[in-house]
């Protein structure tokens, strides 16, 4: 491809200079690259508005006036009155001085467009742009694009109006190169305009029906695309990979599941029939379990490593806190009572005494199931026959340490791995989910167990805690306990407002004093682990009342006796922490109350987030709306972080159908053609060879 290729410093209007800022703010080095740097909005320019009906509040304005005098106040401020038959109105620079000065005649008219302000009672522009009529109606359609910018690029010259001219120049020379990448079935069969038309009218649209046109063929290509590779990867995958076969569900599953005092919810079950399935498929199971905080997740994986120990096999589970892999353990131990299967625990703090007999038992294969911390992937651990790993809370553990499991197969070091059920309590939004793990299957536990209370959540300004400490006092007088969670540890003179941990601690005391029977615990991530360990017990054995501390208790801290959560500075946390913050209440037979706290200066944004948390306590819905507000990374002009391919256009958060669409389709090709082997597929697969889909396996833990 002739020009396609070429670095963007040789583009008409651009240079070594400008290439380099280009290239440092944007990532953009070629005119490939440039041509698929969409703007993310559009202003209308085809409309001119007389001066007398311009008002400060609206965004943009463009109006078509005469100047009537130009004043040049020192050399970096230059004031110019203009009039339409209606009236006048000033138009200011601070850049460009002498150039504007000379353009700007008395007597010539011009267009004028930029967003409009009062100053001292009267109306002007700071920096417009300006266009002579001819230039104006000689303007590619009448949608202008808004490209995404920063500080440094507007002050190097890269204006709004800049990027549109090197846009029209960089389309007028490659164009005609640009060729199709979608078969003509996929794009005949989803209504998709064609590719060259898309990438004019992205830019410069005839319309809003060719806007809305070429926006729907580029965001679909996009999630198309995405789909298409992490669809081929996890075929690919599951072919290649073989996998310990568990053809029997196995008489210690049986013991474990007769005994339990209660039934499963039917979510439960659904998941544990497709755990039941992977497992005994012969083909490693790479699947992600999403549910709710308090919604069951530790039976179902109880339940799974018990069909591994059913079938001759080791299992694992690993937690990312001594905290949560002792009440793992703790809970665990219970379910295993009527089974004979021995459960033990290895984390940081087992002692060298303790550590012999443990590493014995799992090399030996007495030890059935094994919970713990990343302490189950040392060097010195090794496994008798490992066939499941359980991994809960992935984010929190580092990729080597979670690749590590993967060589702790059957025979330790073996070419079979053990299969991987990956647990996560933050409920994901299913696009995002489709995206962040589409190479692995999902199952969703979407059902509370019966009888779990609703937290009841309210909020309030700091004028009435006073009335909150007196509702503790109360709480505690029934034999209850409670949380108060700060956002930071130690002061920090920027966020003078904000709470913090430190000095919440001190003020929680005095209010709730030693000599009147309260007790108060600290936890905060700058204790050593044995201080941390030793307030938390106290807490959770019930010996102090009020364990105050940051967000180190959001994952996994489970104290049925607790049935308060104060969150104070909450306009500091999100939708998702907040909801996990709150479901460390509410487990137990009491009713339970989330208080969150906040700051006099919330924004009107953080007031939306903390009033949808008082009204909903369905996990999913809160995240659905945390990605509506927040974005998978960062949202308007910007690319999504986080992803594993970047999206330039499409919005996990406003496209879900559409991707939806894109998956579908990426699989129905796969299904029919699964090496992309076909002539009419040749596109697809010269498109996927680009390195920009070459995704990390996240399924191999690594």
């Amino acid at each position: 491809m002739g020009e396609l290729k070429n670095d963007i410093q040789f583009l008409p209007g651009v240079g070594p200079k400008r290439a380099a800022l280009i290239k440092r703010e944007l990532g953009i080095n070629t005119l490939e690259d440039l041509i698929h740097f969409y703007p993310f909005r559009y202003i209308d320019r085809s409309s001119i508005t007389p001066i007398a009906s311009v008002s400060p509040d609206v965004a943009y304005v463009q109006v078509r006036a005469r100047v009537v005098s130009r004043n040049l106040i020192n050399i970096k401020h230059l004031s110019v009155m203009v009039e339409d038959d209606s009236g006048r109105m000033e138009m200011v620079f601070f850049k460009g001085v002498k150039w504007t000065f000379d353009r700007l005649e008395p007597g010539r008219e011009f267009i004028f467009f930029g967003k409009p302000q009062l100053y001292n009672g009267k109306l002007n522009m700071v920096h417009p742009e300006v266009d002579s009529p001819q230039e104006n109606t000689s303007s590619r359609g009448v949608l202008t694009g808004v490209y995404p910018s920063t500080e440094k690029l507007k002050a190097g010259g890269i204006t709004g109006k800049v990027m549109c001219k090197l846009q029209s120049a960089a389309i007028s020379l490659c164009l005609s190169e640009i060729t199709e990448n979608l078969p003509d079935s996929i794009r005949n069969g989803h209504g998709l305009c064609p590719l060259q038309y898309a990438i004019k009218n992205i830019h410069f649209p005839d319309d809003t029906r060719a806007l809305e046109l070429a926006s729907r063929r580029l965001k679909f290509e996009e999630l198309f695309f995405l789909q298409l590779s992490l669809l081929k990867q996890k075929y690919v995958r599951s072919r290649a990979v073989n996998g310990i076969a568990m053809p029997v569900v196995g008489a210690p599953f049986h013991a474990c599941y007769n005994a339990l005092p209660y039934s499963l919810t039917g979510a439960q079950q659904r998941v544990i029939r497709e755990i039941r399935s992977d497992m005994a498929s012969g083909s490693q199971m790479n699947r992600l379990l999403q549910g709710d905080v308090g919604s069951g997740k530790t039976m179902v994986a109880v339940l799974s490593c018990l069909i591994a120990v059913g079938n001759g096999y080791q299992a694992c589970i690993m937690a990312p806190t001594e905290v949560l892999a002792q009440q793992h353990f703790a809970n665990i131990q219970k379910y295993l009572a009527p089974t004979g299967v021995r459960c033990a625990l290895l984390t940081g703090s087992t002692t060298r005494k303790e550590r012999r007999p443990l590493l014995e038992g799992l090399a030996s294969g007495e030890i059935g199931i094994i919970v713990g911390t990343h302490a189950l992937i040392e060097d010195t651990v090794k496994y008798k026959a490992l066939g499941l790993a359980v991994i809960d809370e992935q984010h929190r553990f580092g990729v080597s340490q979670r690749a590590s499991l993967w060589s702790k197969g059957p025979g330790q070091g073996s070419s079979v791995p053990p299969h991987v059920l990956v647990m996560t309590a933050t409920p994901i939004p299913r696009t995002l989910a489709m995206t962040l793990y589409g190479d692995l299957d999902v199952s969703v536990i979407d059902e509370m167990p019966p009888g779990r209370k609703p937290v009841q959540t309210m909020l309030i300004g700091q004028n009435r805690l006073p009335g909150m400490y007196r509702f503790i006092k109360d709480q505690i007088a029934m034999g209850r306990q409670a949380f108060v969670v700060y956002p930071m540890i130690f002061i920090n003179e920027k966020m003078e407002d904000v709470s913090n941990v430190e000095q919440g601690y001190e003020d929680i005391v005095k209010e709730f004093p030693l000599e009147e029977g309260y007790k108060v615990a600290i936890v905060h991530g700058q204790q050593s682990n044995d201080e941390k360990a030793f307030n938390m017990k106290a807490f959770v054995d019930g010996r102090a009342n009020i364990l105050v501390s940051t967000t180190v208790i959001e994952v996994g801290v489970d104290v049925p006796n607790a049935s308060v959560m104060v969150i104070r500075s909450a306009q500091r946390f999100g939708l998702s922490q907040l909801h996990q913050l709150r479901g460390r209440v509410g487990r137990g037979a009491e009713k339970s109350y989330c208080i969150l706290v906040k700051d006099p200066k919330t924004g009107a944004e953080a007031l939306k987030r903390l009033e949808l948390m008082c009204s909903t306590e369905d996990g999913f819905e809160i995240a659905e709306q945390d990605m509506k507000m927040r974005g998978p990374g960062d949202l308007e002009g910007t690319q999504q972080s986080g992803l594993p391919v970047s999206l330039n256009i499409a919005s996990l958060s406003r496209d879900g159908l559409l991707l939806e669409e894109a998956r579908h389709c990426a699989q129905d090709v796969l299904d029919a053609d699964p090496s992309l082997q076909s002539p009419a597929n040749a596109p697809l697969l010269r498109e996927l060879r680009k390195d920009k889909y070459n995704i990390k396996d996240y399924s191999n833990i690594s």
